[in-house]
């Protein structure tokens, strides 16, 4: 059951049988068996079929649900039976949002000090596909944005608020003060991240509250790419605190707070509501809260 209930998430998430096999590792008619025996072992027709894939059954839609539960928690309980044999192993894979990339280093170095024998896979997405795939059980966790946009049914650690910064040329005539407003920062030459990050999304809405429009010359769904641009003296940007804080600034350029208002948000780690947890995923959160609590206290 726990198989065919793998194989049925994949065809899910890949929506066409031959892209699912594939994946899966098993030949189409292997898949198609499956999911038909699974069809009736529930008695209800899971796949809306034609010539292809066309979609999930409102049944089809709840033993998904059903699926990544059970599922995950005989994951888990097989991460748990390891742990107990062998101590704490394995690979964790972490979806991060681009702008808090350079802290992520701050939770797996003291992590992996204690587990030597955890391995890391570190993914750069945006917050909507890091809850898919927390959701669809493709990572282990995720850091994210905790207090923007709805995040459903997780555990959540806060790690730090993002602060946001105008970045830009020391030679810059705008660079000059001791601060700068999401009004005035709205008439730079702007590079910012593209519009399906959480970041630009809340950039955009922070520029909208004090009556203005970004509208930026330059977009990336890299902080590095919009890092180098502004290094040209060509271009200001926007950037989490954060982030300025571990790379560095070179002499050349300046980075100066956004006020009225001075913005903040909420970035922390996320993982699967999942109780008990597995061994692995409760030591990260341990971590995360110890990590977090110095911050916290400041």
């Amino acid at each position: 059951m726990i198989d065919k209930l793998e194989m049925f998430m994949v065809l899910a998430r890949e929506q066409h049988f031959g892209h699912a096999a594939e994946e899966c590792g098993v030949t189409q008619p292997t898949l198609s068996s499956a999911i038909r025996q699974l069809e009736e072992q529930l008695g209800v027709m899971l796949v809306r079929r034609g010539s292809r894939f066309q979609g999930l059954t409102l049944e089809g839609e709840r033993v998904l649900d059903w699926a990544r539960h059970i599922v995950g928690s005989a994951r888990s309980m097989r991460d748990e039976m390891r742990a107990m044999r062998l101590g704490l192993t394995g690979k964790v894979k972490i979806a991060v949002i681009p702008t808090a990339l350079a802290m992520v280093q701050e939770l797996t170095t003291p992590f992996r000090e204690k587990h030597p024998d955890i391995t890391f896979s570190v993914l750069s997405r945006t917050s909507g596909e890091i809850r898919t795939l927390l959701e669809n059980l493709e990572i282990d966790a995720g850091i994210t944005y905790l207090d923007n946009e709805p995040l459903g049914r997780v555990t959540k650690v806060p790690l730090y608020d993002e602060r946001y910064l105008l970045v830009s040329s020391v030679n810059a005539d705008y660079c000059n003060g001791s601060s700068i407003s999401w009004q005035d920062a709205a008439k730079l030459p702007l590079c910012l991240l593209t519009p399906d990050m959480q970041n630009r999304r809340i950039i955009d809405s922070h520029l909208a509250e004090a009556g203005v429009e970004a509208k930026p010359t330059l977009v990336s769904d890299s902080m590095i790419a919009l890092f180098s641009h502004v290094q040209t003296g060509n271009w200001a940007s926007i950037m989490p605190e954060k982030m300025i804080e571990t790379f560095g600034l070179p002499d050349r350029i300046r980075a100066i707070p956004i006020t009225s208002p001075d913005a903040r948000h909420q970035v922390g780690l996320i993982t699967a509501s999942r109780e008990p947890q597995t061994p692995v995923i409760a030591a990260l959160i341990k971590e995360a809260t110890r990590i977090a609590a110095p911050q916290q206290i400041d």
